[in-house]
């Protein structure tokens, strides 16, 4: 299902002030707080409810409006996950005077799979490094959307060890020098500074006896297969988020992200300007001056019929509606503009040149071979 727009969720404009979006939210937050209404209309009240919070989450929030501003809702979903687009967002200050708030706030957090509230991670464990690849993408497809499966390499967990660093039928320690904690005290006057144990590395333990195939690290280098769905406009320096497709986490820590970077290629014939297209067409001064009907080219591997009306000047720009790229938050696509370049021959016929002359004449025209430089200085005299 397409999703709706932010700004039309909470029927602000796109120039409005962060003030004016928060008072409009908590308006509506009041409207459909899923405790404020009859039981019969609970559950839609509560889709309403999530719907409004996820729109005021991103637009109160400078980075994450400039993103979703820029690549609409492919934006937001590719760089933030579900968690990240509530993070940070001044809820806090709306739900305090809304009775029985706080539950129903938890409760729209838990429907996407987490808790508002900070959670104790084991010790020890972390998240995975994230990764980037660098993808390019021809005009056509960046137009159309593609689907590519890339291969990355990554570190992934020890298969002998699982992660351990220990060889199988041996454990880990705890660090003497720390005793467990990770920590050790320096001494400085009258002060005891803590640092990270240069024995554990801040782990609180050690490995005595290395796993083999990791060599004690907990894991190894694979390649994987990824297939990407690039979505239909993507533009050069975008970014894809894959989530979970990072380094392996530690200590059962979660893995990174992988942040597809896209690179268009350039193209021999388009440029692009934001989601319009421009190209260069060559005429003849016959078809210029007579009128014609030509074909050009289109970024949907297409020929395109547009005619050239007769007294039509060099460089004179022509738009075709709807033949860019498309919007990312699926609005309408950009247009193509064709800038018509009148071509002069390089040389010319004998019976060419007595047609050109006798045209001048008809013209008014001096049909005189005169030279750059002798017409110029005429024209000072």
């Amino acid at each position: 299902m397409t999703k709706r727009d932010y700004y039309e969720i909470l029927g602000v404009s796109k120039d409005a002030s962060v003030d004016v979006i928060k008072k409009t939210y908590r308006k509506l937050a009041m409207k459909y707080h899923p405790d404020r209404v009859s039981a019969d209309k609970r559950k839609e009240s509560e889709e309403k409810f999530k719907e409004i919070s996820e729109a005021y989450a991103v637009l109160s929030d400078e980075k994450k409006r400039a993103q979703y501003d820029r690549f609409g809702h492919a934006g937001i979903n590719n760089q933030y996950s579900s968690e990240d687009i509530f993070r940070g967002a001044d809820f806090g200050s709306i739900f305090e005077d809304m009775g029985g708030g706080g539950g129903i706030f938890e409760d729209l957090f838990s429907s996407f799979g987490f808790s508002s509230g900070t959670r104790q991670s084991r010790r020890g464990s972390r998240r995975g490094a994230d990764l980037e690849y660098e993808l390019q993408l021809s005009f056509e497809e960046a137009a159309k959307g593609v689907e590519r499966t890339i291969v990355i390499r990554r570190g992934d967990l020890c298969p002998v060890c699982k992660g351990n660093g220990a060889q199988p039928g041996t454990r880990r320690i705890t660090c003497p020098a720390c005793k467990g904690s990770g920590q050790v005290g320096q001494s400085a006057g009258f002060f005891t500074i803590a640092r990270t144990c240069d024995s554990c590395h801040g782990e609180g333990e050690i490995v005595t006896h290395p796993c083999k195939k990791c060599r004690g690290t907990g894991k190894v280098r694979v390649e994987r297969k990824i297939n990407i769905k690039m979505p239909a406009g993507v533009d050069n320096g975008s970014h894809l988020r894959v989530r979970g497709e990072g380094e392996a986490g530690t200590k059962g820590g979660p893995r990174g992200e992988l942040y597809i970077l896209i690179r268009l290629k350039p193209h021999k014939v388009f440029e692009r300007h934001g989601n319009d297209v421009i190209c260069k067409v060559p005429i003849s001064f016959v078809q210029a001056a007579m009128g014609t009907e030509i074909e050009v080219p289109s970024i949907y591997a297409e020929k395109i019929k547009m005619k050239i009306p007769a007294g039509t000047q060099s460089e004179k720009v022509f738009r075709i509606s709807g033949k860019g790229f498309p919007d990312l938050r699926g609005y309408n696509k950009g247009d193509q503009y064709i800038r018509v370049h009148v071509t002069v021959p390089a040389s010319l016929s004998l019976e060419q040149k007595k047609l050109l002359i006798e045209f001048a004449k008809l013209s008014g025209e001096n049909s005189k071979n005169e030279s750059i430089a002798e017409k110029i200085k005429k024209a000072f005299k």
